[in-house]
């Protein structure tokens, strides 16, 4: 007698760790730029360069790419725009993994403080959080059936499951162009740039994914002409595209989370032969998951009648599909510029992150607590620093609704800031209003043992001698039919003739009669 098994598909993160380290260095403006007098902006971000995997250890090897865009009294130009990098190489413990194994390594900068030593000296300092961990793809042998000639009795539950489809990287590339207003300047130079995209919508389809959302662009430049007007100028661009997945279908569910990699912006003539119309590269590392819901039975129990059977088993955890939602939370507050600033004279740009710092399971949902970062640049009214920038972080709380969650099921949560308004009440307050959107995907935890081996042997004698052969049994609390029958080796169809049962309930002090069989 074998069992018949059939694969199960599963992911799982084998291991994981964490770091944060310090980054810091004074850098030097190269000889070509102007004495620094007053920072305007700046801003981070990491890039991995190597990822090396060792024994129960990672070391990772990359750089902090810096910008700071900063104001100089020297004639011929306000603004200059200034980039550096600093270097690092780190060793993240985490237990388990080997060299052989593929580690993926996430970012955060957490923290980015750019200073003037001198006006030729700034001093950088950040600190930042890597995200390491190994994910791996691993099957379950799942028994739904028996052959052989033994007579055996045995028993089905059947179960909804999710099995992953597709577990792959890659790259969606946003290519657009757009053409300045023409009340704008010609672009002389692009000073400064913030992109962020929102509103982004994966769908499964038919061995592709569709991919749409806007992406939203700030540019701070220097326009042509005799004393550089310097312009800022904002807009939305939409996009969509498909991008080609075999293996997927319509109808499964796709867990797919992105990171913007890099972007450039370049200036190009237009017909008349002037710079005015802006060429966005934005490449988005995608993460993709897809799963499909399977229904299938296993057998979860067996008995011979016979023979004695014996069986082997061990624990697993599946896992079947709760839910994907998606929740809105609004989040408003007033933010003040630092002591001692300049005063607001005009707002030019904002821009906010969302930073996520706990997530629990509670009733049914998941109640969600972090910050809501704001940045907001601005024109002030002092002629020695003209532009200048406060930051703020506001807190907030939400409770994400998912109906039947429990602790112990996986969950992730994304988020990310829909709508952000920042209005200027006076020369020192302004007025936030924000718009955060959180999605997740639940997967919910099943235990199941299965059975994993089958061994067929002669029935005990003795034992066999001691079952009478016939025999009235009273039910008791806990007894159903199947372990009634197990006890006395007889089949449950049998059990239903004998006592022309019309239902399986079974109800304590009813009585049964059991016929020996063979």
């Amino acid at each position: 007698m074998e069992l018949l098994k059939k694969n199960i598909h599963m992911d799982r993160i084998r291991t994981e760790g964490v770091t944060q380290i310090a980054l810091e260095d004074d850098v030097n403006l190269s000889e070509n730029k102007p004495d620094v007098s007053s920072i305007s902006l700046e801003r981070g971000e990491l890039v991995i360069e190597e990822v090396k995997p060792g024994t129960d250890c990672v070391n990772v090897r990359g750089r902090l790419n810096f910008c700071v865009l900063y104001y100089t009294q020297e004639p011929g130009c306000s603004l200059v725009n200034m980039e550096g990098r600093i270097l690092f190489d780190e060793k993240i413990n985490l237990q388990g993994v080997m060299p052989a194994d593929t580690v993926r390594v996430d970012t955060e900068v957490e923290d980015l403080s750019i200073g003037i030593i001198n006006s030729r000296k700034l001093s950088v300092q950040s600190v930042v959080t890597l995200y390491a961990s190994v994910e791996e793809l691993y099957d379950e042998e799942a028994p739904i059936g028996l052959y052989g000639d033994e007579k055996v009795e045995y028993r089905k539950v059947p179960l909804e499951l999710a099995q992953i489809t597709i577990c792959k990287n890659d790259i969606y590339r946003i290519r657009e162009e757009f053409t300045l207003p023409s009340n704008y300047p010609n672009v002389f130079q692009i000073l400064w740039n913030c992109i962020s995209l929102c509103d982004v919508e994966f769908r499964v389809l038919n061995e592709k994914l569709s991919v749409q959302g806007e992406a939203r662009l700030f540019m701070l430049y220097e326009g042509e002409g005799e004393d550089h007007p310097i312009r800022s100028y904002e807009t939305a661009l939409p996009f969509s595209g498909v991008l080609e997945c075999h293996g997927c279908r319509e109808g499964d569910v796709g867990d797919i989370r992105y990171l913007v990699n890099s972007h450039e912006l370049s200036v190009r003539p237009d017909l008349d032969g002037e710079e005015r119309n802006i060429g966005l590269e934005l490449a988005m590392d995608l993460s993709i998951h897809v799963y499909a819901d399977e229904k299938m039975e296993l057998v979860t129990d067996l008995y011979g009648v016979a023979k004695e059977i014996e069986t082997q088993s061990h624990s697993v955890g599946l896992r079947r599909l709760l839910s994907k939602v998606t929740g809105k939370c609004k989040v408003t507050d007033r933010i003040r510029t630092e002591n001692g600033a300049p005063p607001v004279l005009q707002l030019v740009h904002s821009e906010g992150k969302v930073l996520q710092e706990g997530q629990e399971v509670s009733g049914d949902g998941i109640q969600l607590t972090g910050w809501l970062q704001v940045k907001v640049m601005y024109i002030t009214g002092d002629d020695e620093n003209p532009y200048s920038a406060t930051q703020a972080q506001i807190p907030y709380q939400y409770h994400l609704e998912v109906p039947g969650i429990k602790s112990e099921d996986m969950k992730k949560i994304t988020a990310q800031v829909e709508q952000l308004q920042v209005t200027m009440l006076d020369g020192e307050e302004m007025d936030v209003k924000a718009v955060l959107s959180f999605e997740t995907t639940v997967f919910q935890a099943i235990p199941v043992e299965l059975i994993s081996q089958v061994t067929v042997s002669e029935p005990d004698s003795a034992k066999m001698s001691e079952l009478p052969g016939m025999v009235i049994h009273v039910v008791k609390a806990g007894d159903n039919l199947w372990n009634i029958g197990k006890r006395y080796y007889v089949p449950v169809d049998l059990l239903r003739d004998l006592n022309d049962l019309k239902t399986d309930e079974l109800q304590p002090g009813q009585k049964l009669l059991i016929v020996k069989q063979g």
